[in-house]
C-alpha cells in the first residue's frame, strides 16, 4: 500500500546532509547491507499505516543490543532524530520521521531467545512478529494475550510501543499487563533492566509499564520478557444479530455485568455489516442493524453452559437470531472477516480518519447515538466497530478530499468525536497511540500540570529530544 498523502517535506535531505562525522562514526558500527544511505532504499521505511511518509536521511538495521547502543550514542553526540520502527503496521504516524534523521529499523532483531514453559514465561527480541510468539508458545501450550488484527506482521517491539491490545483484551488485557520486564536503551546510551521475571514483584518503581505505550520516545527495547496464559482447551464463538443499535448496546451492558467474562466481544454497525455480510461463514438477517461476536473459552466440558449463560446475557426485545459455530473452521472464518474490516472501509471511500476511542462500556449506547447525530450533522459517514467489551470502538470517517465539503467538514467532525468520548468519561485512544494524529488533541484528555511532568520525564530519559521527536506532545 502507497501511502495516500505526505507530511510537509522534512528540512532535512539526504544522507549526503547529515553530518559527515556522524556518517563515518555509523558505518563503522554497522556492515554495508545494514545501513541504507541512498533515498531510494530509504523511502519505503518514511511511512506507516496511517498512510503519512517523510523519507528518512539514513536507515539502519541491528543485529545486536550492542549496536543499538553504539547508534544511539551517536545519534544522542549529534543531535540526530533517531526514529525506532517495527513493520510500520501503526495508524497513528508513530513510525513516520517527520524531522528527517536516522531511522532503526528491528526487523533483523527477531529472535525468540528463550521459552521457559515451567515459569509460563519467553524473552524475544522486538523484532519477532507477534504470529511469530503465537505459534512458538503454541507448541508449549500457551499464548500471549496481545492479538492484535495485524498480528500476523505486527512485531512485538510495535506492541509494546504502542500497549497493543485485540480482541481478547476484555478478558486477559493488554501488552502491558502481559510482559513481565524489558531491556531497553536510553538517549544517551543507558542499558536498563525493568522489572521481574515473576507475575509479583514491587521492588523500585515500575519503569517496565512507563516504557510500554510510550512510542518509542523515551528508550529503546531491545529484549522483552512476555507472560505466557495456557491456550484454554475450548472455546466458541457465537454471532448475535439486532434490530437496533440499542438492542445490541443493551446486550453488551448486559454480558460484561453478568459473572462469565467472555474472551471477546466484537461489536458491528450496519454499515459494518453490509462489507462482510456476504462473506463465507456468515449468516445476516437483512433487517439487522447491529451485530454481536462473542468468544467464550475454557474447558470442552464447560461449554454448553457457557453458551447458554452468554445466550442468555445476549437475549432482549431487539435480538433478532442467535448461533454459535459448530466447528473451529466456522470459528476461524468468522474472526477472518471481522479483522478484515478494517482495510476493506477503503471501498466507501478513499480517505478514513480511523479513530481507536475508549467510554465505559455502560456509556457505549450514548456513544453511538452521538456518532450518529454527528455523522448527520457534519455530513460524514462514520462506520463503527470493534472491542465493545472494554468500550473500545473503532470510529471510523470517511470522506472523500475530491468533496469540497466533506474535506472541510472532515476535521470538525473528528474533533467533536473526541469531545463527545471525553464527555462520557472515555480516552481518545485504547491501543492505537497517539503519534502525529492525535498530538493535538492530548491536550483536552490531560491536563496541562500532568503533561508538564510528562515532558519533564522525557527530558530525563531523552535530554537532547532526539528519541522519535514531533510525537505525543502537543
Amino acid at each position: 500500500m502507497l501511502p495516500e498523502e505526505p507530511f510537509r517535506k522534512s528540512s532535512k535531505g539526504p544522507a549526503e546532509s547529515l553530518d559527515t562525522n556522524f556518517l563515518i562514526s555509523l558505518k563503522a558500527c554497522l556492515s554495508p547491507e545494514r545501513l541504507l544511505l541512498d533515498r531510494a532504499e530509504c523511502w519505503a521505511y518514511g511511512f506507516d499505516n496511517s498512510r503519512k511518509h517523510a523519507t528518512p536521511q539514513a536507515v539502519a538495521l541491528p543485529l545486536t543490543h550492542d549496536e543499538v547502543v553504539a547508534i544511539t550514542m551517536l545519534c544522542n553526540h549529534y543531535k540526530i532524530p533517531l526514529i525506532v520502527r517495527g513493520r510500520g503496521t501503526g495508524t497513528t504516524g508513530g513510525s513516520v520521521p517527520v524531522q528527517g534523521g536516522l531511522v532503526m529499523s528491528m526487523e533483523q532483531m527477531n529472535r525468540i531467545i528463550e521459552i521457559d514453559a515451567s515459569n509460563r514465561l519467553m524473552r524475544v527480541e522486538p523484532g519477532v512478529t507477534n504470529q511469530a510468539v503465537q505459534d512458538c508458545a503454541a507448541e508449549s501450550g500457551f499464548f500471549w494475550a496481545p492479538d492484535p488484527g495485524s498480528a500476523s506482521v505486527c512485531t512485538v517491539g510495535g506492541n509494546l510501543g504502542f500497549n497493543a491490545a485485540g480482541p481478547r483484551a476484555v478478558k486477559y488485557s493488554t501488552t502491558r499487563e502481559n510482559t513481565l520486564g524489558l531491556i531497553a536503551v536510553t538517549a544517551n546510551g543507558d542499558t536498563l533492566h525493568t522489572g521481574v521475571k515473576t507475575t509479583k514483584g514491587v521492588t523500585g518503581y515500575d519503569l517496565t509499564r512507563l516504557l510500554i505505550g510510550s512510542e518509542g520516545t523515551l528508550a529503546i527495547i531491545t529484549e522483552a520478557t512476555l507472560k505466557l496464559l495456557p491456550l484454554p482447551q475450548s472455546s466458541r464463538t457465537l454471532t448475535a444479530c439486532y434490530n437496533s443499535i440499542q438492542g445490541a448496546t443493551d446486550a453488551i451492558v448486559t454480558i460484561m455485568n453478568q459473572s462469565l467474562i467472555p474472551s471477546a466481544l466484537e461489536f458491528l454497525d450496519q454499515a459494518s455489516i453490509n462489507l462482510v455480510k456476504n462473506q463465507p461463514g456468515i449468516h445476516v438477517p437483512d433487517d439487522a442493524a447491529a451485530l454481536l461476536l462473542i468468544e467464550v473459552d475454557g474447558l470442552e466440558t464447560e461449554m454448553p453452559n457457557a453458551i447458554k449463560q452468554i445466550s442468555n446475557a445476549a437475549g432482549n426485545a431487539s435480538l433478532l437470531e442467535i448461533h454459535h459455530s459448530e466447528s473451529a473452521e466456522d470459528t476461524k472464518k468468522l474472526w477472518a472477516t471481522r479483522k478484515a474490516l478494517s482495510p476493506a472501509l477503503r471501498e466507501i471511500a478513499p480517505n478514513k480518519l480511523n479513530e481507536d476511542v475508549v467510554v465505559p462500556v455502560a456509556n457505549i449506547p450514548a456513544l453511538l447515538q452521538g456518532l450518529q447525530k454527528l455523522s448527520e450533522k457534519y455530513g460524514i459517514p462514520i462506520v463503527n466497530f470493534g472491542h465493545a467489551g472494554n468500550g473500545n470502538i473503532h470510529v471510523n470517517l470517511l470522506y472523500n478530499t475530491q468533496n469540497a465539503e466533506q474535506s472541510v467538514q472532515a476535521m470538525p467532525c473528528l474533533s467533536a468525536v473526541f469531545k463527545l468520548v471525553l464527555g462520557l468519561g472515555g480516552t481518545l485512544s485504547g491501543e492505537h497511540g497517539i503519534g502525529t494524529e492525535k498530538k493535538d488533541y492530548i491536550a483536552l484528555e490531560i491536563d496541562q500540570v500532568s503533561l508538564n511532568w510528562m515532558k519533564k520525564l522525557k527530558t530525563l530519559f531523552d535530554p537532547n529530544n532526539i528519541l522519535n521527536p514531533g510525537k505525543v506532545f502537543p
